[in-house]
């Protein structure tokens, strides 16, 4: 199969199509049934999509502004995402929940959110995703502690191996005062279940 000639579509692009129509090939597909004829591009165009944490830059969202003193838990709850497993590539979806405590700056709540995009949007594994949307609040607001709380459902459990329904995941990565002081700990998740 072929790129249709596209102003847009590049050696690159090319190549992704063929390989994508070379396993719906393989799979037993005629791909030059009319259902079928545009899903390379489609699935590329997706894939590329679902896929866009690499184009972007963590760093820059990180602008930060002074705390006027504000030195509690700031707690963004229940924020939905999509990712992709990179053991099978199939989707695994669900919450996030961030917070940290100012040391001094903060950040705009909606870059919390942009952060979990960032890296949500790459092939990965739920762990390190709590891992790095932590270890990127350490590095670029120094806060007194962080926390990022996911919990997920992962389709390649669902519609394939063990089959399972309803089993969700949930990971946690706990740096600063939400590791070491139990009181923080305490306040944070109290803060999770809404009391």
């Amino acid at each position: 199969m072929k790129c249709k000639v596209d102003v847009s579509c590049d050696y690159t692009d090319i190549r992704m199509e063929n390989n994508i129509a070379e396993i719906m090939t393989y799979l037993g597909e005629d791909i030059t049934r009319e259902g079928l004829v545009e899903t390379p591009k489609r699935v590329r165009k997706a894939l590329l999509e679902v896929c866009a944490g690499y184009t972007m830059d963590p760093k820059e969202v990180f602008k930060t502004f002074d705390s006027d003193g504000y030195d509690q838990i700031v707690l963004l709850k229940n924020v939905h995402f999509f990712s992709m497993c990179e053991h099978h590539m199939f989707p695994f979806y669900g919450t996030a929940s961030i917070a940290y405590i100012p040391n001094k700056r903060v950040i705009g709540i909606s870059k919390l959110a942009r952060l979990l995009e960032i890296y949500s949007k790459r092939l990965q594994i739920q762990e390190r995703l709590c891992e790095q949307i932590t270890s990127d609040l350490e590095k670029y607001l120094q806060p007194k502690g962080s926390a990022c709380i996911i919990k997920a459902t992962h389709m390649c459990m669902n519609m394939r191996g063990i089959k399972t329904r309803d089993a969700e995941m949930v990971t946690s990565s706990l740096k600063g005062v939400f590791l070491e002081e139990p009181s923080c700990k305490a306040e944070l998740f109290n803060m999770l279940r809404g009391v």
